[in-house]
């Protein structure tokens, strides 16, 4: 039986498609011969039989099993009474007939021929509060927590370690690292410090310290490294001074050169002593040198060290050279004026600038309420400044000071 100009409109809202045609708009299509459905389709005169229509009105959208039964008697229709082909079907056949489910019968190839939708297409409240769309990116914001999502270059980033926390502290870091692309800008930075010796649990930390490293030229990094090497500076070498000096690489090969030009004659060190003071305090090529050179004058003029004293003291103690002047004072005054150890015993154990003042304090004054303060290697039973700082607790009872942990606890209550 063929389907009436009313239930059109239900098999496009089956679809999905009232918003192409409506009702009212097929009504008016089928008023007179010559009228236009769809662009560019004609309408063929009303007096044409039901499966004429039947074709025309849905050659788009038709399928197999449906159609055929469809034709077949619609064109048996057709022969047996053409007077009565153009009328449409009763009401009550209209109840009984069978409205198709597009879902699962409309074949893929009528679809492709279906006009685009239009952007300008008002759609329904029912679809509009399915419709999900993303939060827009903050134009200003105070930490890159709000861009993470948005960026591969931040993702990938946090995923190797980086502490964008610390970052964001920094203006300028965040605004560079948003502008970066990974594939262009940061995969070949990476690639090239694992080839240097950077582990992969290390770059999270080198990069949170360094971020400033991905505005370097790649080739400006290599002529660094080249320059190094040049020095006799092995790979271990510079992969060591690169971990624990982040921002060596950021400094010209000029820069280098002074910085080791003035240690190597400020201190009047051998080249290689000059490359092994660096290789274990990098910090010296990267960090300010009014440190070293107020340190220098300290203790020339205010400890009374000799040249040579100070050099051997520095090339075991490289930290000696930027340690806080007041520390180097305090310390040396209170093992050489209180204790009495003389600076030729100290410059044999210089550790002792490298340990903290109260821990010397509580150590010897224990030692001298035992009566075994006792640091001249001439006389018995003395003790080196070495061990009275490097031991731990338990070790120094027991081996130094011949006593139990828990008396030195108690004395120490008593200071």
């Amino acid at each position: 039986m063929a389907l009436s100009a009313q239930q059109i409109p239900r098999w496009f809202k089956s679809i999905k498609l009232t918003s192409l045609v409506t009702t009212t708009q097929l009504g008016q299509r089928f008023q007179g011969p010559g009228k236009t459905l769809l662009h560019g389709v004609s309408a063929r005169p009303r007096r044409s039989s039901d499966n004429c229509f039947l074709q025309w009105g849905f050659k788009t959208y038709r399928t197999s099993s449906l159609w055929s039964s469809s034709q077949s008697t619609n064109c048996s229709r057709q022969g047996n009474n053409s007077a009565q082909s153009t009328l449409l079907p009763s009401v009550s056949e209209q109840k009984t007939q069978r409205i198709p489910n597009f879902d699962s019968e409309l074949s893929l190839e009528g679809l492709d021929e279906m006009p685009p939708l239009s952007p300008l297409q008002p759609v329904s409240e029912e679809e509009a509060i399915q419709i999900i769309a993303d939060p827009p990116l903050p134009p200003v914001s105070f930490t890159l927590r709000d861009y993470v999502d948005h960026s591969e270059t931040l993702q990938k980033l946090v995923l190797l370690g980086v502490d964008l926390a610390k970052i964001e502290k920094h203006p300028d870091a965040a605004n560079l690292l948003l502008r970066l692309e990974f594939e262009k800008d940061i995969k070949q930075i990476l690639l090239f410090l694992k080839d240097l010796g950077i582990e992969d649990n290390q770059l999270g930390t080198f990069l949170t310290k360094n971020y400033a490293i991905f505005s370097e030229d790649l080739e400006n990094l290599k002529t660094r490294v080249a320059y190094l090497q040049s020095k006799n500076f092995g790979k271990a070498d510079i992969a060591q001074m690169v971990r624990n000096a982040p921002f060596l690489l950021s400094f010209s090969v000029e820069r280098l050169d002074n910085r080791l030009g003035f240690f190597q004659k400020e201190l009047e060190l051998s080249v290689k002593k000059t490359r092994d003071l660096v290789v274990r305090l990098p910090r010296l090529l990267t960090g300010s040198l009014e440190p070293v050179k107020e340190n220098m004058k300290v203790y020339r003029l205010e400890l009374g060290f000799k040249h040579n004293e100070i050099q051997h003291m520095i090339t075991k103690i490289p930290k000696m050279l930027t340690a806080n002047k007041r520390k180097l004072t305090e310390t040396f005054d209170y093992v050489h004026n209180v204790m009495n150890i003389p600076h030729h015993i100290i410059v044999r154990f210089p550790q002792v600038f490298n340990t903290r003042l109260f821990k010397v304090k509580e150590r010897h004054l224990f030692l001298t309420y035992l009566g075994r303060a006792q640091y001249d290697p001439a006389k018995p039973n003395y003790i080196s400044l070495d061990k009275l700082v490097s031991m731990p607790d338990e070790i120094f009872c027991e081996k130094i000071a011949k006593a139990s942990v828990r008396d030195f606890e108690k004395f120490l209550k008593t200071l």
